[in-house]
C-alpha cells in the first residue's frame, strides 16, 4: 500500500546512487566558485536559490573572466534549455496538480531527480496496475534528497576552495560524467531510445567547439528528432517484421 509517507522516503534512497556521482561535483563547484571570485556566501547563494549544477560551473567561470550579467544570463539559460524537455516528458503525470506543487518540483528538477522520477511513472504505465495517486510525493523525496546533497557539497567546496589552492584542480570531475552514464544508459530500452541516444552523443561531439554550449543544445534537438523518426516511420516497420516471424514459427 503506497501512502504519502512511503513514496517520499522511496524517492529519497532512489537517487542515492546517483548523488554519489553528484558529491564530487557540488564539491569542485565550492571550490571554484571561491577561485573564480565569489564570495563564500554568493557561492552558497547560488546553490540554494538556483539550484542547477552545470549552470552554476559555467557562471562561476564567466563571473571570473569579468562577463557582464546579459552575457551569463543568456549562457546559462542557454545549458537549461534541456529542463524544458524533461517538464514535457512529465507534464502528463504531474499535469493535474496545484501551483503549490508544481513551482517547488519545476524548481528542483534537475538531471538526477528527473531520471528517478520517470522511470516511477513509467513502471506504473508498463505494469498496467492502478498507479499510486501520491507518485509525486516520490519525486519530491528524490528532488530534497538531491537539494540537500547539493548544499552540503557546495559548503564542503567552498571551504576547501579557501583553504587549498588547487583544489579545482583535483580531478574529481569525472565522477559527474560517470553519473551521466548512470542516468541514462537504464533508460534506453528500445531501438528509437537507442538511436536518439547515438544521435545527440555524435551531434554533441561534432559541434562540442560552439559558443555557450550551443552544441549541446543543438545535439539535443537531433536526438530528438532521430527519436522521433525512428519511433514514428521505422519501429512500427520493425514490429510488423517481429509479428511476422512471431506468426511463421508458431
Amino acid at each position: 500500500m503506497h501512502t504519502r509517507r512511503s513514496e517520499f522516503f522511496d524517492g529519497f534512497k532512489a537517487i542515492l546512487p546517483l548523488i554519489a556521482g553528484a558529491i564530487p561535483f557540488g564539491i569542485i563547484y565550492g571550490a571554484i566558485a571561491v577561485t573564480q571570485g565569489l564570495s563564500p556566501a554568493a557561492t552558497i547563494a547560488m546553490s540554494l536559490f538556483v539550484f542547477a549544477g552545470a549552470a552554476q560551473f559555467i557562471a562561476a567561470g564567466l563571473i571570473g573572466a569579468g562577463a557582464g550579467a546579459g552575457l551569463i544570463i543568456f549562457t546559462t539559460f542557454i545549458v537549461n534549455l534541456r529542463h524544458i524537455l524533461y517538464a514535457a516528458s512529465l507534464a502528463p503525470y504531474v499535469r493535474g496538480l496545484p501551483a503549490a506543487w508544481l513551482l517547488p518540483l519545476g524548481f528542483w528538477l534537475t538531471d538526477e531527480s528527473y531520471a528517478v522520477a520517470i522511470k516511477r511513472y513509467n513502471a506504473d504505465d508498463e505494469s498496467g496496475a492502478e498507479p499510486s495517486p501520491y507518485r509525486h510525493w516520490f519525486f519530491i523525496g528524490a528532488a530534497v534528497s538531491m537539494y540537500i546533497n547539493w548544499q552540503i557539497c557546495t559548503l564542503i567546496g567552498v571551504v576547501a576552495g579557501s583553504t587549498f589552492e588547487d583544489s579545482a584542480n583535483w580531478g574529481l570531475d569525472f565522477a559527474m560524467v560517470v553519473t551521466f552514464i548512470g542516468i541514462v544508459v537504464p533508460l534506453v530500452v528500445t531501438r528509437p531510445m537507442l538511436g536518439a541516444v547515438l544521435t545527440a552523443g555524435t551531434v554533441a561531439l561534432l559541434l562540442d567547439g560552439l559558443p555557450h554550449k550551443l552544441g549541446l543544445m543543438a545535439a539535443a534537438f537531433a536526438g530528438i528528432a532521430a527519436g522521433y523518426v525512428l519511433e514514428t516511420y521505422i519501429a512500427p516497420q520493425w514490429r510488423a517484421r517481429q509479428n511476422i516471424r512471431k506468426r511463421l514459427k508458431t
